[in-house]
């Protein structure tokens, strides 16, 4: 048996299930090992569940005694996690279990991302479902899969056999917070075939490594001024010439802000030592753009002179970059209606190209349809006028604050009543499932809430425990008075 990192921590019930969670792989697209887990949850309790061919899980109980005639009321979050590690960390998203360890207030994994969200969720709605002494109406827990790339497990999910008319959905990252609206969004991908520009040419190979950078969230942080690492070495290859591109890589998810990127080079030799000094010298003042990104690095590796490698032409390598510089990324628009509230944005997560073709893909969001549609027709016009071509997919829509809300009403007066004052009632720049369930269960009541966790989809991601025990007996009160 694994030693259990939060076995002495409170709330007990919904850590163990937490960290049962952590020690099965559950990244985007391999959930696979946690619907099983939740499936078997069910069945050892004897619970009616279901399950369906992408991987969602319902699982159904009945309504404390007292409570048989009170609205059905949803529980939801969702398996997957977004898999970020640290340069340098070894570490297989497909089968490592998270190395948690606890810090003071918080839970963390060594060198990775913690997956807090959204495994918070589905911890806090099994704790809820195991505990037969929380009063209760009748519960539907519904466990989502691939949330964090485009919902595609909401998006499909058979709503015909649930009854909710309230929905918690416990997929926020700040306690005090009732979340009560939503952007859309969608991913976006730009391929360009540069196969032809491909030629094998003498020089010396160089890797230029851009790292540490802050990252984070492309919805809730996308208006902090982080840098971006794909379009800071963009600058940095402009600044160099544009020099011949043997590879270029840079992120590792759409809805990420990408903390790093690299770039092989082919230069002279008689070049190479003035081009790292450029290099070097651009760094120290792109740095100075950035103040909220301390840890910035740069490196130049030399690989070595080589008799012949693969190369891109100087005018693809050129085409590249610009390309690169081109693309629109971070706010595009705040809400006229709402201070501080971003409304439309986007974010240039990954970027691949070399010997493969050259692939973009964006995270855009807006909480105004027109918007999201004029950022797609930009993106297709960028990939039509450089000869790529443009596909979109996981579509969801935005979830409309609604006015007159008795979710909302039950929750603000608990939580006044818990805390001696009034929560935050906000709407997010992030993509949460509600407005799916929502446009598949008409009339569908929601709110979105949890504790507090720092910096999601990043290495340094955190979850607070006093935060986490608050929230807790928060939701316990709330299914109390519902």
């Amino acid at each position: 048996m694994e030693k259990q990192v939060l076995a002495n921590l409170e709330p007990k019930s919904v850590l163990r299930f937490f960290e049962e969670l952590t020690r099965i792989p559950h990244g985007s697209g391999n959930t696979a090992a946690a619907s099983d887990w939740a499936e078997a949850f069910a069945r050892e309790r004897g619970l009616k569940h279901r399950r369906d061919e992408l991987g969602n899980v319902v699982i159904w109980k009945d309504a404390s005694p007292g409570y048989e005639g009170h609205p059905t009321v949803m529980l939801q979050g969702h398996l997957d996690m977004v898999c970020v590690k640290d340069s340098g960390v070894e570490h297989d998203f497909t089968k490592d279990p998270l190395d948690l360890y606890v810090d003071g207030d918080w839970i963390k994994a060594r060198g990775t991302t913690l997956g807090g969200d959204d495994g918070i969720a589905v911890a806090m709605a099994m704790a809820v479902l195991d505990d037969d002494s929380i009063p209760h109406p009748p519960l539907e827990a519904v466990f989502t899969v691939d949330e964090e790339v485009g919902m595609p497990g909401a998006v499909a999910l058979d709503c015909s056999d649930l009854k909710s008319r309230y929905l918690l959905n416990i997929d926020s990252e700040a306690e005090g917070v009732l979340t009560a609206g939503c952007a859309g969004g969608a991913r976006c991908d730009i391929a360009v075939d540069v196969s032809a520009s491909w030629k094998l040419k003498k020089g010396v190979a160089c890797e230029i490594h851009l790292e540490g950078l802050s990252g984070g969230h492309s919805g809730t942080e996308i208006h902090k001024g982080h840098a971006n690492a794909n379009k800071l070495l963009a600058e940095c290859l402009r600044e160099l010439g544009y020099p011949r591109l043997c590879e270029y890589r840079g992120g590792e998810q759409d809805n990420a802000i990408p903390k790093s990127a690299a770039a092989v080079v082919l230069v002279s030799l008689k070049d190479e030592e003035a081009l790292r000094a450029r290099a070097e010298s651009w760094a120290e003042k792109a740095k100075a753009g950035y103040p909220l990104d301390p840890g910035f690095t740069l490196s130049w590796v030399r690989r070595g002179e080589v008799e012949k490698t693969s190369a891109l032409s100087k005018a693809a390598s050129r085409k590249v970059v610009w390309m690169l510089l081109d693309a629109p990324n971070g706010v595009l628009a705040m809400n006229p209606d709402l201070p501080g509230q971003v409304q439309t944005s986007l974010n240039l997560g990954v970027v691949r190209c070399g010997p493969e073709p050259l692939k973009m893909t964006f995270c855009i969001r807006s909480s105004v349809a027109a918007e999201k549609e004029q950022m797609s027709a930009s993106l297709k016009a960028l990939a039509s006028a450089n000869g790529g071509v443009f596909d979109q997919h996981g579509d969801y829509p935005p979830w409309e604050y609604r006015k007159d809300s008795a979710l909302r009403e039950t929750m603000v007066r608990v939580f006044r009543e818990q805390y001696g004052k009034d929560p935050a009632v906000e709407t997010i720049h992030a993509g949460l499932e509600c407005g799916v369930l929502s446009a598949k269960l008409p009339g569908l009541d929601a709110v979105s809430l949890g504790p507090d966790l720092v910096e999601i989809h990043t290495v340094r991601e955190r979850m607070s425990i006093s935060s986490l025990q608050r929230t807790w007996a928060y939701l316990v009160a709330v299914l109390r008075e519902l």
